[in-house]
């Protein structure tokens, strides 16, 4: 990928643009079938949080009840005529309330705890299986602009931070919106005067946090786009690690990861520059109000009612407004923490429901009936495609392949060999014409019955990380260890297999690393083999074997491909010469087709072609090779582009 491409917008920009109050949506979608464990958390912080504020408040009392003798003992709630008269009662009677609030709050702190972290991990659970299964849905198209490194950034990082915040953020909003109300009702019944000193920041807060929210949103937003392209970049590197040591490009590399991690430096930069500006400015304007109520409480104890101020305030009272003063200051100070997680769970969400709401251009019915195949027999009528609007690919294609019958798809490279089939698998779906299985449209019949009905090798053999039973396994998971050795020796694998260290429970590694091409191609084959299907799809299936090698595959596959239909593509054009029919694109479009013997005859593309791997150069026409060039030409040119 050229470097300009790393300075494109988010690639999910677009969706996320038309998310509509992501937080709810996410709240309502997935929260409700979890509404135990958060009105457990909730009513344990509820209930928590008024256990913590009963000891300020019996202090206060008992200071002035108990200690100073200037006011009779009473308790919120409590009848006078329950209460004890003596004092040494009254006092034993005040631990034995706070020790009680200590022990019975722990307790709510700890369903409050639990019932906020169960939720957050229900929730995070269902997102990132959710997104996933969308994500895998989707067609090949979507897949074809968009880096692996973003996407696993939505499914880990975006999807962690809605973690964050429906645990920690969730948890403080509710723990400090009890605080707030409860310490303010106290506050107000204990002196209403004192209570408006000790709540007049709030105002100037709110406006602060609003602005900061209006500011933060759209840096975190460019934060969370720049963690997926730093995830993209490390992901192609560590893919192509041996490209990298091969070239000697290790200086070059470092310097691409370092241009973009220093991107998401400055990033995320910014939005720390305005996030450590707004917390310290917060703090000050929440402590502005506890130096107010020391002030104006200290001096109301010592001198009376100040200024404007009527009435009497206790040294008891004045020890509680300070005490839970200081916890008001606490959570209006921390009230912008729950802002931040909230703003960078909101940018999370709209990537991951950006995600969620791209639209494939696979159209699939759920009440579709299965594929039945009978014959085998397929049709290709009238079919054009292409990626996009501005590129046709494939170019009215018709041909009609038997039941039974192997047919092979000649031409040079970008000549549309393999768009052809993955129209039949419908990777993706044609744009005009059709594709028919024994009369059967394969878009009106169900997708997963389409694919189950046929085994496909392709050129890239991946592997899975696991055992190589695991791989031959892959997609047939319930096959006996009889099967899998049959698979494999019609694959010309189990004798290699044999010598691995473990045999079939070796573990094959990252992409099947362990092993050379040749053997992770034939384990492919295996693995389609001991599918059985009744349509085989080759593409390029021994083009990573050697000749000794790709002999004895080839007479296997000759009996796998008996009695049954197969689509065969090959560059070694004797791979394919015994083919029923072979079919020649160039263009998108087909060119020739017949036998082998007979496109030799015709002395067109096929023929030009069969004098290039007999090494008869010097004898092709001179505009062969004009084509040739053209070919390559655009080739690389469309490769430039991507």
């Amino acid at each position: 990928m050229s470097s300009v491409d790393w300075d494109e917008d988010d690639p999910f920009e677009a969706q996320r643009e038309n998310i509509e109050s992501p937080m709810w949506r996410l709240l309502s979608e997935y929260g409700r079938p979890y509404w135990f464990s958060v009105t457990a958390g909730i009513s344990g912080s509820i209930f928590a949080r008024l256990l913590d504020l009963i000891p300020p408040v019996l202090l206060g009392i008992a200071i002035d009840a108990i200690f100073l003798s200037t006011e009779p003992f009473s308790l919120p709630l409590v009848p006078d005529a329950w209460l004890p008269a003596e004092p040494d009662q009254q006092f034993a009677l005040t631990v034995v309330i706070i020790a009680f609030s200590f022990l019975i709050g722990a307790a709510f702190h700890w369903i409050r705890n639990w019932g906020f972290n169960s939720f957050a991990q229900d929730i995070q659970h269902d997102v990132r299986t959710d997104t996933y299964d969308k994500m895998q849905r989707l067609d090949m198209e979507f897949f074809s602009d968009k880096q692996t490194g973003e996407m696993m950034s939505i499914l880990s990082n975006d999807v962690n931070q809605l973690e964050r915040f429906l645990n920690d953020g969730l948890n403080s909003a509710f723990r400090l919106g009890v605080m707030v109300i409860a310490i303010a009702g106290i506050l107000l019944w204990l002196n209403p005067q004192l209570a408006l000193v000790a709540m007049s920041p709030v105002p100037l807060i709110a406006v602060f946090t609003y602005i900061f929210v209006k500011k933060i949103q759209p840096k975190y937003a460019a934060v969370r786009s720049s963690v997926g392209k730093v995830n993209s970049r490390l992901e192609n590197n560590l893919g192509g690690i041996q490209v990298i040591k091969a070239d000697n490009t290790e200086d070059y590399e470092s310097g691409r990861v370092d241009d973009v991690s220093r991107k998401y430096y400055d990033t995320n930069w910014g939005a720390i520059r305005l996030r450590i500006k707004f917390f310290p400015g917060l703090q000050i304007i929440s402590g502005i109000g506890f130096v107010l109520t020391f002030l104006v409480g200290g001096y109301w104890v010592f001198q009376g009612a100040p200024g404007p101020f009527s009435g009497s305030l206790n040294e008891g009272a004045f020890v509680t407004f300070i005490l839970l003063t200081q916890q008001l200051v606490w959570p209006m100070a921390q009230f912008g923490q729950v802002i931040n997680m909230y703003q960078r769970a909101e940018a999370s969400s709209e990537r991951i429901f950006g995600l969620m709401d791209e639209q494939g251009r696979i159209e699939t019915d759920t009440d579709a009936e299965p594929l039945e195949v009978r014959d085998g027999r397929v049709e290709y009528d009238h079919v054009t495609f292409g990626y996009n609007d501005e590129e046709t690919i494939v170019d009215d294609i018709t041909f009609e392949v038997p039941g039974g019958d192997t047919i092979a798809l000649v031409g040079p490279t970008g000549a549309g060999k393999s768009t052809v089939l993955k129209l039949l698998l419908r990777l993706h779906d044609v744009d005009e014409g059709a594709i028919r299985i024994d009369d059967q449209d394969i878009r009106e019949v169900s997708l997963p019955s389409l694919r189950q009905s046929m085994g496909y090798v392709g050129q890239e053999s991946y592997l899975f990380y696991g055992t190589v039973k695991e791989n031959v396994t892959y997609g047939t998971f319930e096959a006996s260890d009889e099967e899998i050795v049959e698979a494999a020796k019609a694959a010309e694998a189990h004798d290699f297999i044999q010598n691995l260290p473990d045999g079939y429970d070796t573990m094959v590694g990252e992409r099947g690393v362990k092993l050379s091409g040749g053997q992770r191609q034939r384990l492919c084959i295996a693995r389609a083999v001991l599918k059985d299907p009744d349509i085989l799809i080759l593409d390029e299936a021994t083009s990573d074997v050697d000749t000794e090698t790709e002999m004895l595959i080839q007479r296997s596959i000759d009996k796998l491909t008996e009695n049954r239909t197969t689509f065969a593509i090959a560059h070694r054009l004797s791979t394919i010469k015994d083919a029923d029919k072979i079919v020649v694109l160039e263009g998108g479009q087909i060119v020739e087709r017949g036998s082998h013997e007979e496109l030799l005859q015709n002395d067109g593309l096929y023929a030009h072609l069969w004098g290039v791997q007999a090494g008869e150069i010097d004898e092709l026409p001179e505009e062969f090779i004009k084509r040739a060039q053209q070919r390559t030409a655009r080739t690389q040119a469309r490769q430039d582009d991507d």
